[in-house]
């Protein structure tokens, strides 16, 4: 049982990974109440799927701006500093959105004006953040420390959505900005106790352009880190209907705000529970293929979402799904981390930063345009066949990912 169970080792022994954790768990549990707000805000006032998803897609270049600034600045500069002062922005962000929603009337403008500068904000201190993990902790702990961030990612992720249902349904929209700008200046307190992160020795100084060109031209002829990369925007462009969510709650199992925290936090509990039993997952050779099936797998769940009009069911497939997503996340962090230099973590962070957090909003537009022109269950039962037939393509056209038995920086 104990080679089964997650490994708390790192957060036992690693005064500065233990901070981390507690400031990151936090500050995810803020992120998902306002995760519920926008959709909702922007729902309630347009009664469109197609607007929730336009409302995430403008956020879009403002959060690859700011993962591309922010990875850049990380890799020149003392990390700590960079994470205090984007955390106290953000927090402000989110105050002005709390603003906006006490306000009488409709705001619409303001309030995606309000979320693309949160989306540029956090997108900042993202990648300085998952570029500081592999600094804190040595190679031998990374898999337990990603084991570790997801089961505190994801139980936000249960809570959260949850609470933000709670919150919807009993107080003013703009309570859950608030807790969400709460979070953030709890998450800069927690970062200053931690030790300083400086730059690595064998970053050049360069203009902060040069540096983002860098990355770029670094990850070019990197095939580990582009397959990490299409696999997990093949899952989420495809695979993640989560703007559809508000109207599925409404209008497939005639419910309301409560029944959309189910929706949302479904996908956490399944990820906290495998997330809890991820010991096994150190000793997995083959991690390329392990990512490509858990991701197939991923997409078949929510095939069953769509599929079967019933709440419970649809609970079910969720958390399938985000215990296949746990699994996916840990081998492909560790794999990347354990291909790249460390000169270019910073940056190549940034870049999956993007990735990670904009390949669901790319889902948000197709998801809510195939639901625009067909039907909401039409869009999540394609998305999921989509999503298992682009994985099993990228693994025919990378076979040496397939087929990895072990993926180290030599094989960049």
């Amino acid at each position: 049982m104990a080679g089964l169970l997650v490994d708390w080792r790192p957060i036992k022994t690693n005064r500065n990974f233990r901070y981390v954790v507690m400031g990151q768990f936090v500050s995810l549990l803020g992120s998902n109440l306002t995760m519920v707000a926008i959709p909702y805000q922007v729902y309630r006032e347009t009664h469109s799927s197609l607007w929730v998803g336009l409302a995430s897609l403008i956020q879009l270049p403002f959060l690859i701006a700011g993962s591309l600034i922010g990875g850049a600045y990380g890799d020149r500069f003392e990390k700590r500093r960079l994470l205090v002062g984007g955390g106290v922005i953000c927090g402000l962000v989110d105050a002005a959105l709390a603003i906006n929603a006490a306000q009488r009337g409709s705001h619409l403008f303001v309030l995606i004006a309000f979320a693309a500068l949160l989306a540029a904000s956090t997108g900042f201190t993202g990648p300085i953040r998952s570029a500081a993990i592999p600094k804190i902790l040595g190679p031998d702990d990374l898999i337990a420390g990603y084991s570790i961030n997801q089961v505190s990612m994801n139980t936000a992720l249960v809570v959260g959505p949850t609470l933000g249902g709670f919150v919807l349904a009993s107080f003013p929209l703009s309570a859950c900005y608030l807790g969400d700008a709460v979070s953030f200046f709890w998450t800069a307190a927690m970062t200053l106790f931690i030790a300083p992160l400086p730059p690595s020795n064998d970053v050049i100084p360069s203009k902060l352009w040069q540096s983002i060109r860098d990355g770029f031209s670094y990850v070019k002829d990197h095939a580990i880190a582009k397959t990490v990369w299409y696999a997990d925007l093949n899952a989420m462009v495809f695979g993640m209907p989560r703007a559809l969510f508000p109207a599925m709650a409404l209008t497939v199992y005639h419910g309301g705000s409560r029944t959309l925290g189910f929706l949302y936090s479904a996908i956490g509990i399944g990820a906290v529970i495998t997330a809890l039993f991820t010991g096994w997952i150190q000793r997995v050779e083959q991690r390329g293929r392990a990512v490509i099936l858990s991701i197939a797998v991923f997409g078949a769940a929510m095939v069953g979402l769509g599929a079967v009009h019933i709440l419970w069911f649809g609970v079910i497939m969720l958390a399938i799904a985000g215990g296949m997503d746990v699994i996916s996340t840990v081998l492909r962090n560790t794999i990347l981390q354990l291909a790249i230099t460390d000169e270019f973590r910073g940056r190549l962070s940034a870049i999956q930063m993007a990735v990670v957090t904009g390949g669901p909003r790319l889902g948000d537009i197709e998801s809510g345009g195939v639901a625009a022109f067909t039907s909401t269950e039409f869009s999540v039962i394609s998305g999921g066949l989509a999503c298992i037939v682009g994985i099993f393509y990228l693994a025919f056209r990378q076979k040496a990912f397939w087929n990895a038995r072990s993926l180290t920086s030599n094989e960049g």
